[in-house]
Parts: C-alpha cells; structure tokens; sequence
C-alpha cells in the first residue's frame, strides 16, 4: 500500500507531474492573453492606418521626422550667454 502511495505521488503521471503541468498550462494561458492583447493593439493601428489620415500624419511626423507643405523647421542651439 505504501509503495502504491509513493509511486502515486512522484511515479510517472503523479501528482508532481500535475503540478507541474498546470503550473506550465497557467504560464501559456497567460502568455496567449498577452499575445492576444497584442494582437487586438496591433489590429486597432492597422485601422486606424488605413482609415485615419491625421493618425497617419501624426505617426509620420513623429516617426519619420516629416514635416508638412508650407512648414518649416527652426531648429534653435542654445549658445554662450552674451555678456
């Protein structure tokens, strides 16, 4: 009876390997709601891409450095103060 006991705890497919399967199957529910979350973020820009051009105008401004027709840039340095 005892070794039955034992071998139901830590043979193989015991509860030690239960464990630790729901302990990994908890890790990868939790990653494939993180990548869906990502997804749905990711899905959003792709329309708002598509269908928003002041979004498209703000992504290009911010991450290309674009500027618009009739802008210009000034860029100021600042200087030794003058005495």
């Amino acid at each position: 009876m005892f070794s039955l006991l034992i071998f139901a705890l830590f043979g193989e497919n015991g509860l030690n390997d239960l464990y630790l399967l729901k302990t990994e199957r908890d890790i990868l529910l939790k990653k494939n709601d993180e990548l869906i979350r990502e997804n749905l973020s990711l899905y959003r820009e792709i329309e708002r891409l598509k269908n928003d051009p002041e979004y498209v105008e703000n992504v290009a401004r911010n991450e290309l450095g674009v500027i618009g027709k009739d802008e210009v840039v000034i860029k100021v340095t600042k200087g030794r103060k003058a005495n």
